[in-house]
């Protein structure tokens, strides 16, 4: 039987990145920690299990870039072409995808931090590689990286999940799954919190603590919140991840008074199988997501375009145009190519859970695709005719190869299709997170709706408002759940040491 009443230091909620970085940086602190996590330990880790593993961070030159990877023969930085991405174009990138709505201080804190953090999770064994085959082509014999993303845990997000866990295990934090906390427990006078009440296999009781950490993640897996916030229809997206992100963590703490921040309407939703099952799956993981469309063109059930593929580079573009197959008829699109650039797909178009049609014609195509016959025909021949001949093409550089006269129009990277056999791959909308959430300092310290700290509240990861609207730059989610988590566990253990002195 469950004890009425037990008593730890720090009680972090969640047990993805951002809580697992959180927990191992309370114990840093000389806290004692206990990590509760609704979800069976099969779905150990959250959101950040489906993840790729890439990490969005600043860094000044490419010795930084080999400080995190060390073991990197000197044949193998031969052969990268890495540019630098400094704290201000992080910051642009940043302040530009949310329309200039990102918070200026938890964004300038998330860039700031980002590098040493890094540094920080390779002390506790988490390793890093370039992420060659994702983020670089092979110009003039070497790999030149793009968009701002190098490195990339090994393992992706499975890998970056168990390395943590490993760590956890070299401690005496305790991780209790198939535990969920229920509701924050409060000082009557003074508001602070002081623990949770806790639901596990032996029934409910409460955990006392000077100090709780929400990293629980956003409400993305939780179909009623979806269609309230971000609107009708989205209550039909699938779920890219987890099925436990249903918002518990935001609950409790409007519940005592969080105010609630950022953009509440919003999300990171991308192009996912057209056939993937309605959540995440363990074993398939991030590859139901289908990001190569920049190399080809989108098409809707009626045969036409909808969107600039060529807007930006996929990292830049990737988390906003799930938003705009949602919105297409039967929320279904198909991406499509010709032989020019099938080898430039990306692992993930050759899984065998794909949903995919290749014909020797156009027509073929269509028919295959179910799609309007006709009206495709004619996109691609008005599509074909429209692109610049006189600009050449360039993968690793917005190229300006675009097409003139055609609405929607393509940016870069516009190549005719015109090689058979042509290849489509179906895909719908699958949400990832949400961007609202509760609204934190730069210490990860929970603000009350008056914006006064409450103390003892502290949060992390996905149900962190203020950073991201509308859109996101790629590989930044994982940085912000682990930034802010360090950050969240080492406040969290200070207010623990302190109280406990007295």
């Amino acid at each position: 039987m469950a004890k009425a009443s037990e008593r730890f230091d720090v009680v972090v909620v969640g047990c993805g990145n951002a809580a697992l970085c959180a927990a191992l940086s309370a114990h840093d602190g000389g806290a004692r920690v206990l990590v509760l996590e609704k979800a069976p330990e099969a779905w150990r880790g959250g959101n950040s299990a489906f993840s790729g593993g890439l990490f969005r961070f600043a860094f000044k030159g490419v010795e930084d870039i080999y400080e995190l990877v060390p073991d990197l023969s000197d044949e193998e930085k031969a052969t990268y072409e890495i540019p630098a991405y400094t704290s201000e174009q992080f910051f642009d990138d940043l302040a530009r995808l949310t329309e200039y709505e990102t918070d200026g201080d938890l964004a300038s804190t998330l860039i700031g931090e980002s590098l040493p953090t890094l540094k920080w999770m390779r002390t506790k064994g988490l390793r890093l590689v370039p992420a060659a085959g994702r983020q670089a082509f092979k110009v003039g014999g070497k790999l030149r990286f793009w968009g701002g993303l190098v490195l990339e845990i090994v393992g992706g997000g499975r890998g970056l999940i168990d390395s943590l866990l490993d760590a956890v295990k070299k401690t005496d934090i305790e991780i209790r799954f198939e535990t969920k906390a229920a509701r924050l427990l409060t000082d009557h006078q003074s508001g602070a919190v002081t623990g949770a009440e806790v639901r596990g296999p032996e029934g409910p009781y409460e955990v006392h603590a000077p100090s709780v950490v929400l990293a629980s993640g956003g409400f993305e897996a939780n179909a009623e919140m979806r269609c309230r916030y971000l609107g009708p229809g989205w209550e039909l997206a699938r779920v890219r991840g987890t099925p436990y992100n249903t918002g518990d963590g935001i609950r409790m703490a409007l519940e005592i008074g969080a105010q609630s921040y950022g953009h509440w309407s919003g999300c990171h939703a991308v192009q996912w199988d057209l056939n993937s099952p309605p959540y995440g799956s363990l074993t398939v993981g991030e590859s139901y997501q289908k990001h190569s469309y920049p190399f080809g063109i989108l098409v809707n059930v009626e045969g036409r375009r909808f969107l600039d593929e060529g807007a930006d580079f996929r990292n830049y573009t990737y988390a906003k145009y799930g938003h705009v197959v949602l919105k297409q008829p039967r929320r279904t699109a198909w991406q499509v190519f010709d032989q020019k650039v099938v080898h430039m797909l990306r692992a993930e178009y050759r899984i065998r859970e794909v949903t995919k049609v290749e014909a020797d014609t156009l027509e073929k195509l269509a028919e295959g695709m179910e799609i309007d016959v006709q009206g495709f025909v004619k996109t691609v021949k008005e599509y074909n005719a429209s692109i610049r001949k006189d600009v050449e093409y360039d993968p690793t550089i917005k190229d300006g190869k675009c097409t003139v006269g055609i609405d929607p129009p393509k940016s870069n990277w516009a190549l005719p299709l015109d090689a058979p056999p042509y290849v489509a791959y179906g895909v719908t909308t699958g949400i990832t997170f949400t961007f609202g959430g509760v609204r934190v300092n730069t210490k990860a310290e929970v603000l009350n709706t008056e914006n006064a700290v409450i103390p003892g509240l502290f949060a992390a990861g996905e149900l962190v408002g203020g950073v991201y609207y509308f859109n996101y730059p790629g590989g930044a989610g994982l940085t912000l759940g682990a930034v802010y988590g360090r950050l969240a566990g080492a406040s969290a253990a200070r207010r623990a040491a302190k109280l406990r002195a007295g």
